[in-house]
Protein backbone atom coordinates (compact mmCIF):
# COMPACT_ATOMS: atom_id res chain seq x y z
CA UNK A 1 0.00 0.00 0.00
CA UNK A 2 2.79 2.46 1.04
CA UNK A 3 4.35 1.86 -2.59
CA UNK A 4 1.44 2.31 -4.39
CA UNK A 5 0.65 5.68 -2.53
CA UNK A 6 4.28 6.70 -3.44
CA UNK A 7 3.56 6.13 -7.03
CA UNK A 8 0.11 7.50 -7.46
CA UNK A 9 1.42 10.94 -5.12
CA UNK A 10 4.36 10.96 -8.16
CA UNK A 11 2.05 10.81 -10.80
CA UNK A 12 -0.19 13.66 -9.11
CA UNK A 13 2.96 15.82 -8.60
CA UNK A 14 3.50 15.19 -12.13
CA UNK A 15 -0.12 16.53 -13.54
CA UNK A 16 0.46 19.31 -11.42
CA UNK A 17 3.69 20.59 -12.38
CA UNK A 18 3.52 19.76 -15.97
CA UNK A 19 0.93 22.92 -16.43
CA UNK A 20 3.27 25.10 -14.94
CA UNK A 21 6.11 24.25 -16.84
CA UNK A 22 4.02 23.65 -20.32
CA UNK A 23 3.00 26.93 -19.95
CA UNK A 24 6.79 28.24 -18.85
CA UNK A 25 7.92 26.20 -22.26
CA UNK A 26 5.32 28.05 -24.64
CA UNK A 27 6.55 31.55 -23.37
CA UNK A 28 10.17 30.25 -24.24
CA UNK A 29 9.18 29.24 -26.90
CA UNK A 30 7.79 32.59 -28.08
CA UNK A 31 10.41 34.58 -26.95
CA UNK A 32 13.27 32.88 -28.03
CA UNK A 33 11.44 32.23 -31.67
CA UNK A 34 13.57 34.82 -33.15
CA UNK A 35 17.40 33.43 -32.21
CA UNK A 36 16.89 30.16 -31.07
CA UNK A 37 16.46 28.23 -33.93
CA UNK A 38 17.63 25.16 -32.07
CA UNK A 39 15.35 25.25 -29.15
CA UNK A 40 18.96 25.58 -27.05
CA UNK A 41 16.89 27.30 -24.27
CA UNK A 42 13.79 25.24 -24.46
CA UNK A 43 15.98 22.05 -24.18
CA UNK A 44 17.80 23.47 -20.55
CA UNK A 45 13.98 24.12 -19.32
CA UNK A 46 13.02 20.50 -20.54
CA UNK A 47 16.14 18.86 -19.13
CA UNK A 48 15.56 20.50 -15.69
CA UNK A 49 11.49 19.48 -16.25
CA UNK A 50 12.38 16.03 -16.31
CA UNK A 51 15.28 15.58 -13.57
CA UNK A 52 12.65 17.29 -11.43
CA UNK A 53 10.74 14.07 -11.32
CA UNK A 54 13.85 11.57 -10.82
CA UNK A 55 14.44 14.60 -7.68
CA UNK A 56 12.27 14.14 -5.84
CA UNK A 57 12.13 10.31 -5.09
CA UNK A 58 15.44 10.27 -2.79
CA UNK A 59 15.18 6.32 -3.00
CA UNK A 60 16.12 6.75 -6.64
CA UNK A 61 19.87 7.74 -6.61
CA UNK A 62 21.30 8.68 -9.60
CA UNK A 63 25.27 8.80 -10.03
CA UNK A 64 26.61 9.79 -13.25
CA UNK A 65 30.10 9.34 -14.68
CA UNK A 66 31.54 10.35 -18.55
CA UNK A 67 29.67 13.96 -18.33
CA UNK A 68 33.36 15.16 -20.05
CA UNK A 69 32.20 12.72 -22.74
CA UNK A 70 28.95 15.03 -23.74
CA UNK A 71 28.61 15.77 -27.43
CA UNK A 72 29.24 19.73 -26.39
CA UNK A 73 30.80 21.36 -29.98
CA UNK A 74 29.61 19.50 -32.60
CA UNK A 75 26.30 16.74 -32.83
CA UNK A 76 26.51 13.28 -32.36
CA UNK A 77 24.16 9.99 -32.73
CA UNK A 78 23.67 9.42 -29.37
CA UNK A 79 22.70 5.65 -28.89
CA UNK A 80 21.84 4.06 -25.19
CA UNK A 81 20.27 0.63 -24.01
CA UNK A 82 16.71 1.02 -22.90
CA UNK A 83 15.10 -0.88 -19.57
CA UNK A 84 12.77 1.55 -18.46
CA UNK A 85 10.09 4.06 -18.87
CA UNK A 86 12.95 5.96 -16.54
CA UNK A 87 15.52 6.24 -18.96
CA UNK A 88 14.67 9.24 -20.74
CA UNK A 89 14.32 10.83 -17.00
CA UNK A 90 17.50 9.63 -16.46
CA UNK A 91 19.23 10.92 -19.65
CA UNK A 92 18.19 14.57 -19.27
CA UNK A 93 20.10 14.74 -15.98
CA UNK A 94 23.08 14.80 -18.19
CA UNK A 95 21.98 18.30 -18.92
CA UNK A 96 22.67 18.37 -23.24
CA UNK A 97 21.31 19.22 -26.40
CA UNK A 98 19.38 16.63 -28.34
CA UNK A 99 16.74 15.78 -30.02
CA UNK A 100 15.15 12.74 -28.43
CA UNK A 101 13.51 10.19 -30.88
CA UNK A 102 10.00 8.81 -29.62
CA UNK A 103 7.26 6.97 -30.40
CA UNK A 104 4.51 9.03 -31.69
CA UNK A 105 1.99 7.61 -28.87
CA UNK A 106 4.38 9.74 -26.34
CA UNK A 107 3.65 12.90 -28.14
CA UNK A 108 -0.07 12.36 -27.57
CA UNK A 109 0.15 12.71 -23.61
CA UNK A 110 -0.91 16.18 -22.46
CA UNK A 111 1.63 18.88 -22.04
CA UNK A 112 4.58 16.41 -21.93
CA UNK A 113 3.57 15.30 -25.21
CA UNK A 114 3.37 19.19 -26.47
CA UNK A 115 6.25 20.18 -24.88
CA UNK A 116 7.95 17.09 -27.18
CA UNK A 117 6.65 19.06 -30.31
CA UNK A 118 8.05 22.36 -29.29
CA UNK A 119 11.38 21.15 -28.57
CA UNK A 120 10.96 19.44 -32.33
CA UNK A 121 11.71 16.14 -30.85
CA UNK A 122 11.56 13.05 -34.06
CA UNK A 123 8.52 11.10 -33.85
CA UNK A 124 8.18 7.58 -35.12
CA UNK A 125 5.18 5.19 -35.42
CA UNK A 126 6.88 2.04 -35.31
CA UNK A 127 6.01 -0.88 -38.03
CA UNK A 128 5.43 1.69 -40.65
CA UNK A 129 8.09 2.40 -43.20
CA UNK A 130 7.42 5.81 -44.77
CA UNK A 131 7.55 6.73 -40.48
CA UNK A 132 11.14 4.92 -40.38
CA UNK A 133 11.78 6.54 -43.81
CA UNK A 134 10.87 10.33 -42.19
CA UNK A 135 12.73 9.87 -38.83
CA UNK A 136 16.17 9.31 -40.91
CA UNK A 137 15.03 12.07 -43.05
CA UNK A 138 14.32 13.98 -39.63
CA UNK A 139 17.63 12.94 -37.82
CA UNK A 140 20.16 13.83 -40.44
CA UNK A 141 17.80 17.23 -40.65
CA UNK A 142 18.60 17.96 -37.15
CA UNK A 143 22.12 16.78 -37.24
CA UNK A 144 22.94 19.03 -39.70
CA UNK A 145 21.35 21.68 -37.86
CA UNK A 146 23.98 21.09 -35.51
CA UNK A 147 21.52 19.29 -33.09
CA UNK A 148 22.89 15.71 -31.67
CA UNK A 149 20.24 12.81 -31.67
CA UNK A 150 19.00 10.38 -29.12
CA UNK A 151 18.44 7.55 -30.25
CA UNK A 152 17.49 3.83 -28.65
CA UNK A 153 18.55 1.08 -31.01
CA UNK A 154 16.58 -1.37 -29.07
CA UNK A 155 13.73 0.44 -30.48
CA UNK A 156 11.40 -1.17 -26.72
CA UNK A 157 12.42 -1.77 -23.74
CA UNK A 158 14.04 -4.13 -22.10
CA UNK A 159 11.71 -6.67 -20.18
CA UNK A 160 14.57 -8.21 -18.40
CA UNK A 161 17.79 -5.61 -18.66
CA UNK A 162 19.35 -7.96 -20.78
CA UNK A 163 20.52 -5.61 -24.37
CA UNK A 164 19.01 -6.70 -27.02
CA UNK A 165 19.88 -6.36 -30.93
CA UNK A 166 20.12 -3.03 -32.28
CA UNK A 167 18.13 -1.75 -34.99
CA UNK A 168 20.20 0.13 -37.81
CA UNK A 169 18.35 2.99 -37.69
CA UNK A 170 20.82 5.31 -35.92
CA UNK A 171 23.71 3.97 -37.61
CA UNK A 172 22.98 4.28 -40.69
CA UNK A 173 22.16 7.98 -39.81
CA UNK A 174 26.12 8.40 -38.66
CA UNK A 175 27.22 6.57 -41.45
CA UNK A 176 25.25 8.91 -44.07
CA UNK A 177 25.83 12.14 -42.16
CA UNK A 178 29.85 11.25 -40.66
CA UNK A 179 28.73 11.94 -37.44
CA UNK A 180 30.63 10.27 -34.37
CA UNK A 181 28.20 7.58 -31.93
CA UNK A 182 28.32 8.59 -28.57
CA UNK A 183 27.44 5.86 -26.28
CA UNK A 184 25.35 6.10 -23.14
CA UNK A 185 25.12 2.82 -20.35
CA UNK A 186 21.89 2.86 -18.16
CA UNK A 187 21.84 0.53 -14.90
CA UNK A 188 19.33 0.49 -12.12
CA UNK A 189 16.23 1.69 -14.19
CA UNK A 190 14.81 -2.04 -14.82
CA UNK A 191 14.20 -2.27 -11.40
CA UNK A 192 13.24 0.78 -10.21
CA UNK A 193 10.72 0.87 -12.68
CA UNK A 194 10.14 -2.52 -14.53
CA UNK A 195 8.54 -2.81 -18.06
CA UNK A 196 4.60 -3.31 -17.47
CA UNK A 197 5.09 -2.02 -14.18
CA UNK A 198 3.58 1.54 -12.82
CA UNK A 199 4.34 0.90 -8.98
CA UNK A 200 6.98 2.22 -6.74
CA UNK A 201 9.83 -0.29 -6.14
CA UNK A 202 11.61 1.00 -3.26
CA UNK A 203 15.06 2.00 -3.02
CA UNK A 204 17.59 1.71 -6.17
CA UNK A 205 21.17 3.09 -7.07
CA UNK A 206 20.69 4.07 -11.10
CA UNK A 207 23.71 4.42 -12.76
CA UNK A 208 24.59 6.03 -16.07
CA UNK A 209 27.64 6.07 -17.72
CA UNK A 210 28.94 8.53 -21.00
CA UNK A 211 31.40 6.53 -22.88
CA UNK A 212 34.01 8.37 -25.27
CA UNK A 213 32.86 9.12 -28.39
CA UNK A 214 33.45 7.01 -31.80
CA UNK A 215 34.59 9.39 -34.44
CA UNK A 216 33.87 8.16 -37.84
CA UNK A 217 36.50 7.56 -38.86
CA UNK A 218 36.49 4.02 -36.79
CA UNK A 219 33.52 3.24 -38.43
CA UNK A 220 33.91 4.58 -41.73
CA UNK A 221 35.00 1.01 -43.10
CA UNK A 222 32.21 -1.55 -41.62
CA UNK A 223 28.78 -1.95 -43.04
CA UNK A 224 25.69 -0.55 -41.09
CA UNK A 225 24.74 -4.14 -39.40
CA UNK A 226 28.63 -4.75 -38.20
CA UNK A 227 28.75 -0.87 -36.81
CA UNK A 228 25.65 -1.43 -34.99
CA UNK A 229 27.21 -4.67 -33.49
CA UNK A 230 30.11 -3.06 -32.31
CA UNK A 231 28.45 -0.21 -30.48
CA UNK A 232 26.23 -2.94 -29.01
CA UNK A 233 29.25 -4.75 -27.36
CA UNK A 234 30.62 -1.57 -26.15
CA UNK A 235 27.67 -1.23 -24.56
CA UNK A 236 27.06 -4.55 -23.12
CA UNK A 237 30.14 -4.66 -22.18
CA UNK A 238 30.08 -1.11 -19.74
CA UNK A 239 26.59 -2.11 -18.41
CA UNK A 240 28.44 -5.52 -17.31
CA UNK A 241 30.47 -3.24 -14.86
CA UNK A 242 27.87 -1.16 -14.00
CA UNK A 243 25.14 -3.51 -13.12
CA UNK A 244 26.72 -5.12 -10.05
CA UNK A 245 27.85 -1.94 -8.90
CA UNK A 246 24.06 -0.61 -8.86
CA UNK A 247 22.83 -3.51 -7.53
CA UNK A 248 25.05 -3.77 -4.71
CA UNK A 249 24.81 0.01 -3.86
CA UNK A 250 20.65 -1.06 -3.70
CA UNK A 251 21.23 -3.77 -1.14
CA UNK A 252 20.12 -6.50 -3.72
CA UNK A 253 20.40 -9.67 -3.76
CA UNK A 254 22.17 -11.12 -6.79
CA UNK A 255 19.75 -13.73 -8.19
CA UNK A 256 20.33 -16.03 -11.34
Amino acid sequence: MKNRLIAVSWFVFVGVTSVIFFLIAVLIRILTWPFDRRQVVLQQLTCFWAALYTWIIPAWRIKIEGREHLPRKAPHVVVSNHQSLLDILVIFNLFFHFKFVSKIEIFKIPLIGWNMYLNKYIRLTRGDRKSVAQMLKDCKSALAGGSSVLIFPEGTRSPDGRIRAFKPGAFIVAHEMKAPISPVVIAGTNSALPKYSMNFHGRHDIRIRVLPAIAYESFAHLPVEDTAEMVRDIIIKAHEELRPMSSEASGEDKKA
